[in-house]
């Protein structure tokens, strides 16, 4: 796959899968096209068609993640299908005969045994490389507080925190995302982000997580097949790193009066650094130079030219990972499987903290000692 045109195909034409490919559209300059999308549900095959035909791209249409493989029509696959069908499609697109690059949403699978089986049959395909959409870490203020971070402005990193105040999950195809079997769990689905965050802003592994959430507010009064959604709509979360540094989550997910959606604060032993979303705005400051020293920035990032959902991630995310293909960049992907993989664990072991009541560790999540009740 050199300098030619590269062919993508997005496996899951939901919210989500339309977003890539309103992304990939506005990446057209950079050689790629989005030639096959496949998706079992007629609504959102009409929908996606419909966009296509408005960027003149005749997209080829399949039911099943199957056949577009077997037609051999794409370079590069996205997925962007419902949580739970992540380990099925990625154990078919790793072991298929034809190799393909994947993006894969996140959070990587639902379970810790599926990312393991994803992972271990990922590093038998040297030919493939996978990147996970753990997109946070391309917002702009964020970059901006990861650049702060790395540069040494704020020295050894020793708390994070990062509060998700937003509204309920929106509604999805057939409701999949109202229950923890099908997603993974909030902690999971949604908060994989911020933890994989965590782990980047003290640049070291999770021990241990404690955790407390509820389902106070949202979906009580919702009834899908007889069944009321279990999933939480509000916790705080403590992990604890191997470097002795610690992260807080405060997610609250009926707080729509808020100014900002995500806060995030990260504290070094002589400075402090602080990222605001959607408003953009990044502080950062010594212990030294005080209140009257905090700086502040608006963060931008001129080579955006869609900012769709999520404020311009996703698409220096698809930049970044078509840099990775064509070799311009990273040997391999900027997010890798190993990072989706402890974001998730970090999810399950705060989903079973809360559940057992008890600090959980990793190692146990890891060697799949606990099990859900």
């Amino acid at each position: 796959m050199g300098s030619g045109v590269l062919k993508y195909g997005i496996i899951g034409v939901g919210m989500m899968g339309r977003e890539h490919l309103v992304n990939l559209y506005h990446l057209r300059t950079e050689g790629v096209a989005v030639v096959a999308f496949a998706d079992p549900h007629i609504p959102s095959q009409q929908l996606a068609l419909q966009l296509g035909h408005s960027f003149s791209w005749p997209l080829k249409v399949f039911s099943g993640h199957q056949e577009l493989l077997d037609s051999g029509l794409c370079d590069v696959l996205v997925v962007s299908s419902p949580n739970m069908t992540h380990h099925r499609i990625l154990m078919d697109i790793i072991n298929h005969s034809k190799p393909h690059h994947v993006l894969v949403e996140k959070p990587l699978c639902t379970t810790i045994s599926h990312c393991k089986e994803v992972v271990d049959a990922a590093r038998k395909r040297p030919d493939i490389l996978v990147q996970v959409g753990l997109e946070y870490r391309y917002m702009p203020p964020v970059a901006k507080l990861i650049e702060i971070v790395q540069g040494g402005n704020l020295g050894r990193i020793r708390m994070v925190s990062i509060r998700e105040h937003r509204f309920p999950f929106l509604v999805k195809v057939n409701n999949w995302n109202r229950f923890n079997i099908n997603s993974g769990g909030t902690l999971v689905e949604k908060c994989c982000h911020f933890f994989d965050l965590m782990r980047l802003f003290v640049g070291s592994n999770p021990v241990r997580v404690m955790a407390s959430g509820a389902i106070d507010v949202n979906h009580k009064d919702e009834i899908y097949d007889g069944k009321v959604p279990d999933i939480i709509d509000n916790a705080y979360v403590i992990v604890e790193f191997d470097n002795g540094s610690r992260g807080m989550l405060d997610l609250c997910m009926f707080a729509e009066g808020s100014k900002n959606e995500q806060e995030i604060s990260v504290v070094g032993d002589i400075g402090k650094g602080e990222a605001f979303v959607p408003e953009s705005v990044v502080r950062f400051g010594t212990r030294e130079g005080g209140r009257n020293g905090v700086q502040t920035l608006k963060a931008e990032d001129q080579r955006i030219k869609y900012d769709g959902l999520h404020h311009g991630s996703s698409y220096l995310e698809h930049l970044s990972f078509l840099s990775a293909i064509r070799g311009r960049g990273e040997k391999g992907p900027s997010v890798d499987l190993q990072d989706g993989l402890v974001s998730v664990a970090i999810g399950v072991a705060a989903q079973l903290s809360i559940e057992y009541g008890r600090f959980v560790t990793i190692q146990e999540v890891m060697n799949e000692h606990l099990e859900v009740k």
